[in-house]
């Protein structure tokens, strides 16, 4: 007998297989901070045998200007970057958000699920917009729904997120419950979940700990770009900036020591242990050990990536073909959900 005051059943989960979601943006200069942050941690998820989905974010590039003559060499150092750091397009989905074309169908149908007051309070517009949020792009107000799209159109189950994407993701799953109330289509999209494999390590610049590591940054000598040769990588590390102190022999002893902490952050990171551990080996000794051993460390793990990006932009036919299988791949996932989303909103078919 039904009883109006018991509480509602909660809808359906969603039951389809398991999936993992991430992209970069196609604005090329990738460096340390990418490798340790995102490519690094995308190749383990690969190898752990998680079916990953990993494209180059060109769509969402162009909510800010974007040269046409260097985006498509962007988008291809993007995907060499993948294939160097050791992701396999045998084993992973690798392409451009452009060449599917369900993304920008998918996320039309999802701007208008998606409510303006939500929009709103998306802080990473208000960052990149500043103080003249008039002259910004609808494309980059807008580009959360985007992102859901790309994550939603795969009916991807878990996503990489750092703590600045966490408000997106957030985004994602009030998009998708609400797309699965509205249409009555309970369980069609799952609520991704982040994924977080312990903290990806914050890499800071070089030559200002207190500032991240970038691409924009006026200095090459701030950052170690992916491109860079062994000599580069070893002269950065032996330049980058530090204090007259040794190395301390505790984590709070790095408290106030910026440049001290990311060198031992980058370390620790590199060669897969803990800051702990770093300190337990070189607390106590000056920066004159410390840099050398960090230098050594650095163009063993790096050199190879580097030395592969440039061999694979030499001569981008095998990019190219990797985008192209890639995109073929994903489209054959992608455009049945897109036809079936229509179907649910009620589109004319024919």
């Amino acid at each position: 007998m039904y009883d109006p005051t018991a509480p509602a059943a909660p809808p359906p989960a969603y039951t389809g297989p398991r999936r993992i979601l991430s992209g970069i943006q196609a604005s090329g200069a990738l460096h340390l901070g990418n490798y340790l942050g995102a490519l690094k941690r995308f190749t383990e998820l690969q190898d752990q045998g998680a079916p990953c989905f990993l494209f180059v974010a060109d769509l969402h590039a162009i909510t800010v200007w974007q040269d046409p003559a260097l985006l498509a060499a962007q988008t291809r150092e993007i995907a060499a970057a993948y294939l160097a750091s050791g992701l396999d397009p045998a084993r992973s989905v690798i392409f451009p958000q452009s060449a599917v074309r369900a993304h920008s169908e998918l996320a039309w149908i999802l701007n208008c699920v998606a409510r303006l007051g939500w929009l709103d309070r998306m802080t990473q517009f208000k960052e990149k917009s500043g103080k003249h949020k008039e002259r910004s792009s609808v494309g980059l107000y807008t580009y959360p729904v985007l992102q859901a799209a790309d994550i939603l159109l795969y009916k991807a189950t878990e996503v990489p997120t750092g703590e600045d994407q966490k408000q997106h993701l957030e985004l994602t799953r009030d998009i998708a419950q609400k797309f699965n109330t509205d249409f009555n289509a309970p369980g069609f999209f799952p609520l991704p979940e982040p994924l977080t494999q312990g903290p990806a390590p914050r890499v800071m610049s070089l030559r200002d700990g207190a500032a991240k590591m970038s691409k924009s940054d006026p200095s090459d000598q701030s950052r170690i770009n992916l491109t860079d040769d062994s000599d580069t990588i070893a002269a950065k590390v032996r330049k980058a900036r530090t204090d007259a102190e040794p190395l301390p022999e505790t984590l709070e002893g790095l408290a106030d020591r910026a440049e001290a902490k990311n060198l031992v952050t980058i370390y620790a990171a590199l060669a897969g242990m803990s800051r702990e551990a770093v300190l337990a080996e070189f607390g106590g000794q000056g920066f004159g050990v410390f840099k050398p051993k960090l230098a050594e460390l650095a163009v063993a793990s790096m050199a190879p990536v580097s030395s592969e990006m440039r061999r694979l932009m030499a001569d981008t036919t095998e990019i190219d073909r990797v985008l192209r299988d890639g995109a073929e791949r994903a489209a054959a996932i992608a455009d049945p959900v897109v036809a079936e989303v229509k179907k649910i909103v009620g589109f004319w078919r024919g």
